[in-house]
């Protein structure tokens, strides 16, 4: 079983989060519900957020450096020989597992960001040792005469090694998967809709046993109208099978499909991974409005595209909040998928045009534009339950 997950905690204090399994959404939300002088608000919630998301960095290095101090000197002690280790006895070592332990229902800002900034990512992640041991297994399986046959000449092998480190190291950060589901819900059935997955969506996302987690949920209010998204995190595809077998085993699940086969005219899901360069944001609550842009790809095109914007994605930070960007492994393939958020649709627009005074922007559109063979633009807004609001 999965260890606790970044997006599995749906904080009951949080007043986008109001709608309980008990308590029904009586109204579904829309862009008439954003402040549209809410730009102020907007941003010292997200310069708040920032300001955060670098102190758990720096609190996490911190932790990582005197962790490693405490180990090199543990060592020397060992190494000397006789003299007693000058690193926390085991006493000492069970108390603070302990006070972790028990303190781990309690979510803080540091917890959310862990490993490698983690911003979006299971909060729980794959240790050092065990990525080495994983790693020096699927290196022994290149040995010997088969592998000769297999993989060729040493040269050959190299070359294997650097298209493998362009795609699964550079690309993705292969440890974590995503699926995207639009659900396109009957018009005199919205409402209903809202209840009855804003009473499912909570509780899949709380119990530990579906292993998954959920990054968001919004409607779409510009583009297809009456069309929701709702994007999941699992660890890899042995998470997202672990999902699937856990939540159709629920005794509450066979009712729930039955009636939301009734609301809906069509269900679309593509399973994605997220850009190494572009984590998925940890739970926020900044307010506005989000904008989903999808990309089709010429084939062939995707490893160039995450070359220019790993570089012009620095250059958009710098005035426009992004939420996360994938790519779509199984499904409408050759598509990426880019998340913003924005205080509404004038900052949006605002902040669009500020992009081009950003050195290295204007470069990037001019490298990328002639990669895509379509692209679709739609405006969301963030659902009740949804983390990421």
């Amino acid at each position: 079983m999965l260890a606790r997950r970044l997006f599995s905690r749906v904080p009951s204090t949080s007043a986008v989060r109001a709608l309980s399994t008990t308590s029904p959404c009586r109204r579904t939300p829309s862009l008439a519900d954003i402040e549209p002088n809410g730009a102020p608000a907007f941003d010292a919630r997200q310069k708040k957020f920032r300001e955060g998301v670098k102190e758990a960095q720096k609190a996490k290095e911190k932790q990582d450096s005197q962790s490693v101090t405490a180990s090199s000197i543990a060592s020397a002690g060992r190494a000397g020989g006789g003299g007693a280790p000058t690193a926390p006895d085991a006493s000492n070592a069970g108390s603070s597992s302990s006070a972790s332990s028990s303190s781990s229902p309690s979510y803080s800002f540091q917890q959310q960001v862990g490993d490698s900034q983690a911003l979006g990512s299971l909060s729980t992640h794959t240790p050092e040792s065990a990525r080495e041991a994983s790693q020096q297994q699927e290196s022994s399986k290149r040995q010997g005469a088969l592998s000769s046959l297999i993989y060729g000449t040493h040269e050959g092998q190299q070359m294997d090694q650097e298209i493998e480190k362009s795609f699964s190291q550079v690309l993705a950060r292969g440890k974590y998967m995503h699926s995207i589901v639009f659900h396109t819900v009957k018009p005199d059935k919205v409402d209903e809709y809202v209840d009855l997955v804003g009473g499912w969506y909570p509780r899949v996302a709380k119990t530990e046993d579906h292993h998954v987690n959920l990054v968001g949920s919004w409607r779409t209010e510009v583009g297809d109208c009456d069309t929701f998204v709702h994007i999941w995190e699992y660890q890899r595809y042995q998470g997202y099978h672990a999902s699937l077998h856990s939540i159709a085993s629920h005794p509450d699940f066979p009712a729930f499909d039955k009636r939301l086969k009734q609301l809906i005219t069509s269900k679309k899901t593509s399973l994605m991974q997220e850009f190494s360069f572009w984590p998925t944001t940890p739970p926020r609550t900044l307010g506005g409005l989000f904008e989903l842009r999808s990309y089709t790809l010429n084939p062939g095109n995707l490893l160039e595209w995450e070359t220019h914007w790993r570089k012009g994605l620095k250059a958009r930070r710098e005035v426009m909040e992004g939420v996360g960007a994938w790519f779509v492994q199984i499904g409408d393939l050759n598509t990426v998928h880019h998340l913003w958020q924005f205080a509404n649709l004038e900052e949006r627009k605002a902040r669009r045009e500020m992009s081009w005074g950003v050195e290295g922007w204007g470069d990037t559109v001019h490298k990328t534009v002639p990669l895509i063979q379509s692209m679709k633009s739609r405006v969301l807004v963030p659902m009740p339950w949804s983390p990421v609001a």
